[in-house]
């Protein structure tokens, strides 16, 4: 935390909104102190401090050639924008920074306040997968050239304060962001001219060793989740991102964001956060051949309107170069998505994949519940915890999730209106996903399949009761606490640094 003491004296806060408004005083200290409060799940985010850390930002901020002729001010219009305030710090250093812990910081919004409430995260999709751009791919040159052009276009909403007007706002930052796309599709095409230019090698595979480089992020309809790996069945969207959106989303949903901002700031962040998302989806569709860049959007985008979709892919954002990507199938997505599991396969985490659960006959059953899908889910709640007994071997613990298909995710209000049961499915894991656990089911191992075909039955409220009865342990059950003290146990030992309470306010009763 900033401070006005130096080490060596209490640690006196320096309390601010932001964390770069201005502090008041000439010398600001930023100080460590020990976190005493119980860790929540929901809210704990480790973050190492070692010699190699330290290591790497001497090489990305103090080794590295550049000159800091002045201080950058504290004046709004400066200190919000990031790429104006640290301007003089190398692109490839910023981006290294938050490359190297992409998850932490894509948490660090995704576990923050920015991300509660229905309105606030139906800006994305259920699930998808995330992959980053390659520092080494000349696109670091090439974004600090877009930046220093568009340093005034790339401006962002927390510049009104937190006392924002409704409309105005964001009818100003759609002209901006159209200015800024036309401004780096233009870029793209000089920068990508050569022919196969687009092609995997502009995707960052972690440097061998970092399993930062791909993510998947759920969202749980009032709450979200963000993992290492490729989880899941191939999404029916993902997003590459580059430094310029990187740190437009950390800055917007993060640094910048006032959670007790008025309607209009809090509006005008969700509304950008539009902007944003169909950047990184921009970003991915390049990778497709032409052709089927716009059927692609099309799908993703049912029912949206043309000016939606020509935010995503269209003439403000169309880039005229063709993929050096060879594709030998009718469904290139798919396609793209093996040839990126297969590039990223070294650093790809494990973790939450069925193949790692060493009983042959559980993983398949498992394996079968992950296959259901249609709208007998909708009856299923989002986030469910499942422990599966199998004496006298220890109890395994699953997620169950459920991903809730979405006509488009464009619009603020009415997400009813773009919900498709129809497509509806379901992602089981190894462990625990999720802050918020709707449900916890028990069953023994011989029961998976049953359960299995319990959900595939629902059909009202009733059967969903029904099993309930048979496989939850409700909050009214008498053996709740014993069940909820096995399952932190449980997580507990899977990953030591990670774990912290759940929060059971969104458990139901059902």
């Amino acid at each position: 935390m900033r401070s006005t003491t130096p080490p060596g004296k209490p640690v006196a806060v320096i309390a601010t909104r932001r964390p770069y408004d201005d502090p008041g005083v000439p010398r600001v200290y930023y100080r460590l102190v020990p976190e005493r409060e119980t860790l929540l799940a929901k809210t704990h985010m480790p973050y190492a401090l070692s010699p190699e850390r330290m290591a790497k930002f001497r090489t990305w901020f103090l080794a590295a050639p550049y000159a800091v002729s002045a201080l950058p001010s504290y004046a709004v219009e400066v200190s919000s924008n990031p790429f104006v305030a640290f301007s003089a710090i190398p692109t490839d250093s910023r981006y290294r920074f938050m490359l190297d812990e992409a998850q932490y910081f894509i948490m660090n919004f995704i576990k923050g306040p920015v991300c509660r409430g229905q309105l606030a995260v139906d800006v994305i999709e259920d699930r998808f997968w995330v992959f980053f751009v390659e520092p080494k791919s000349g696109e670091s040159e090439a974004n600090a050239e877009v930046m220093a052009r568009q340093a005034t276009n790339l401006r962002l909403p927390a510049e009104w304060g937190s006392d924002a007007p409704l409309l105005r706002p964001w009818l100003e930052y759609a002209d901006l962001e159209t200015k800024y796309l036309e401004a780096k599709t233009r870029l793209l095409e000089r920068t990508l001219a050569a022919p196969g230019k687009i092609n995997l090698g502009l995707v960052w595979a972690g440097d061998g060793r970092n399993p930062n480089a791909a993510l998947t992020v759920f969202r749980h309809f009032d709450s979200a989740s963000v993992v290492q790996g490729l989880v899941g069945e191939p999404p029916k969207t993902a997003w590459v991102i580059g430094y310029p959106l990187f740190e437009r989303i950390y800055y917007l949903l993060v640094a910048g964001y006032d959670v007790y901002g008025n309607a209009g700031h809090q509006l005008t962040s969700r509304l950008y956060m539009d902007f944003l998302r169909m950047e990184g989806e921009f970003n991915f569709l390049v990778f497709l051949p032409q052709a089927a860049r716009e059927p692609t959007r099309d799908y993703w985008y049912r029912g949206a309107s043309s000016s939606v979709k020509e935010y995503v892919y269209g003439p403000k954002a169309n880039l005229d170069r063709e993929t050096g990507i060879v594709y030998r199938t009718a469904d290139p997505q798919r396609e793209l998505y093996g040839m990126l599991r297969a590039r990223l396969a070294p650093v790809l985490a494990p973790r939450f994949d069925l193949s790692t659960v060493a009983d042959e006959s559980l993983r398949r059953d498992l394996r079968a519940l992950g296959d259901v899908r249609g709208a007998s889910t909708a009856w299923l709640p989002e986030v469910v915890f499942l422990r599966v007994d199998d004496p006298p071997r220890p109890a395994q613990w699953f997620t169950v999730l459920r991903d809730t298909a979405h006509s488009n995710v464009s619009h603020v209000f009415f997400e009813g209106s773009e919900l498709l049961p129809a497509e509806n499915a379901l992602t089981v894991v190894p462990g625990f996903i999720g802050a918020y656990p709707n449900a916890i089911y028990r069953v023994r191992r011989a029961e998976v399949p049953a359960l299995t075909a319990a959900i595939g039955a629902l059909g009202s409220e009733a059967d969903y009761g029904k099993l309930a009865d048979r496989f939850g342990v409700r909050r009214t059950d008498p053996g709740f606490w014993d069940a909820s003290d096995a399952m932190h146990e449980a997580y507990a030992r899977s990953t030591p640094l990670e774990p912290g309470l759940f929060d059971y306010n969104r458990l139901e009763n059902r």
